[in-house]
């Protein structure tokens, strides 16, 4: 016999909708609790994921705060600031994905960001769409958006 489960709670199983009528006036209390604390549950419930994805090196979902990020100027992957800092320090500060050495200065940093831009990565043109806004320079930034969007 396969039982039928209860619509509202999921936690009873019954034999036939004969016996589901008569054990509803007992089960009902019960069932309204269990179904507001399944729906409450599922309204509540922290995404598995982030739109932002997974960190690469730890597959835990991004952080939504960006300063809790970080990109790696060579090869343009963003992983979590934990996994940043400790592949740093484990990889004597070379990229994890590609092995380049990770730049020691911020005019080298730009400079690397600019060759992902020329190579037209999408994420190192929304990095410089940001910082053409930061800096007020709206047509640029929208130019770098507009961009990294269509590819």
């Amino acid at each position: 016999i396969k039982l039928k489960e209860c619509n509202a709670c999921k936690s009873v199983r019954y034999c036939s909708d004969a016996c589901q009528k008569n054990h509803k006036s007992q089960h009902k209390e019960a069932c309204k609790i269990r179904a507001a604390e399944l729906r409450d549950e599922l309204l509540f419930k922290q995404p598995e994921s982030t739109y932002l994805g997974d960190c690469p090196i730890c597959c835990l979902p991004m952080p939504l705060d960006v300063q809790k990020s970080a990109t790696y100027q060579c090869c343009s992957k963003v992983v979590c600031i934990s996994c940043y800092y400790i592949s740093g320090r484990s990889l004597q500060h070379r990229c994890p994905f590609c092995r380049e050495p990770t730049p020691s200065t911020k005019k080298e940093c730009e400079k690397q960001n600019m060759k992902r831009v020329e190579a037209n990565d999408p994420v190192a043109l929304c990095e410089e769409g940001v910082k053409q806004y930061v800096k007020a320079d709206y047509s640029s930034a929208f130019e770098y958006f507009t961009r990294a969007a269509e590819l």
